[in-house]
Parts: structure tokens; sequence; C-alpha cells
């Protein structure tokens, strides 16, 4: 019974390899988001969230179209995209062609990008492994994932929304599984992913689970 209620932490880390593409304008990059691997498209959407720069956009085609190209505009729009309302990657490269094309069909001619500030377009190979932490209560649990890699959080949290097919994640899905604890766990699916950054998504989940179990133990007392 306590094997079936523990929780193990998962390792993430991803190659990151080069597709030799890259894109000066915007009409290159959509030419170019129509045929590349959806590995790709994979790697500069879903995986945008691994990166430090998540402020203002949440994904590296609106980073590039508003920073490189100053199309503010277009970067919103492309930012307002959510991928985990996508099933399939094929149906998010959809969404940003659609988006991009309505974009051109007004703004036909957008500058291009300087020299040496053009997209290039990558694609990672992921790979998951143990980590070695296994925990069966909250207050173990609160102790591993201040202390797990930045990529056991994206896996967990990330990662698990595409996997699992809803905007759940592994760690919600354990506290009110295997702990019973549904108020927590509705903390954690409420936190929003576009807000945050690897760091702050674990921030935000610690001080959910540090609550929960300040109460446990005061009920004890």
């Amino acid at each position: 019974m306590a094997e079936m209620r523990a929780f193990e932490f998962r390792q993430c880390a991803s190659i990151l390899k080069a597709t030799g593409k890259k894109a000066a304008t915007l009409r290159e990059l959509r030419d170019i988001i129509a045929v590349v691997a959806g590995e790709s498209i994979y790697h500069h959407t879903y995986e945008y969230f691994r990166k430090e720069h998540v402020q203002d956009y949440t994904n590296d085609f609106a980073h590039w179209a508003g920073e490189s190209l100053e199309e503010r505009t277009l970067a919103e729009q492309l930012s307002n995209i959510d991928p985990y309302d996508f099933r399939e990657v094929e149906d998010l490269r959809k969404e940003i062609l659609r988006v991009i094309d309505d974009y051109l069909e007004r703004f036909p001619e957008p500058r291009a990008a300087m020299p040496g500030d053009e997209f290039h377009f990558s694609q990672t190979v992921s790979l998951t492994f143990h980590s070695g932490i296994r925990v069966r209560n909250l207050a173990e649990f609160l102790i591993g994932i201040r202390h797990v890699d930045s990529g056991a959080i994206y896996h967990h949290f990330y990662e698990s929304k595409m996997r699992l097919g809803s905007k759940n994640d592994d760690f919600s899905a354990w506290v009110e599984g295997a702990m019973d604890k549904p108020d927590i766990a509705e903390k954690i699916r409420a936190i929003d992913p576009f807000m945050h950054n690897v760091e702050g998504i674990r921030s935000h989940i610690v001080d959910a689970i540090d609550e929960a179990v300040k109460r446990d133990m005061e009920a004890i007392e």
C-alpha cells in the first residue's frame, strides 16, 4: 500500500540539436514552420518554459517576433496561443500558421531581422530517468521538491500536461489521489504556467505544500 502511495521524482534532461534552418523574415519563419519537424515545433513552444525569459512571451516564435522583428502585436497574438489546448503538435502548428497568415494579410511587408539576429530552428531529444527520490507523504514531498533538479519540475508539471492529455499534472494528481488533499491539488493546478519559469512554479508548489504540512502538524498537536 505504501508503495502505491509513493511519488517518485523523475529527472528530465534534453539534448539540443540544430536543424540548420533559419529565418530572417516573418515569411521565411512561416514557411519553415510549415515543414519543419514536429520536434522543433515542440521545442520552441512547450519547452519554452524551461528557459529563463518567460516574462513577456510564451514561446520562441512570439519572443523573436517581438524582440527581433519588433512586431509587438503579432508577438502578443502568438503568446496568446496556449499549447496545452492542443492534443497534437500538428494542431498547434496549424494554429501558429493561422495567426501568422492572418497577420501577413494585414501587414504584408514586416521588417526583417538584423543580420545575426535570425531565428534558428532547433529541436531537442529528451531523456527521462529515475532521480532516486521517492516520497510517501507531504512532508517528504516538501523536502524532495525543494531539492530536485529543475528538470524534474518541468517533467512533472509541464510535460505531464501533454502526457496526461489534460490541464492536470503529476504533482496535483498525486496530492489529490494518493494524499486525499483535493484543496491543495487545486492550488497547484491553479498555478499559471504562463506567468512563471520553472523555479517560479517550484516556489508556488512549495508554498502550497508547506501550508498543508503546517496545518497537519497543528492538527496532531
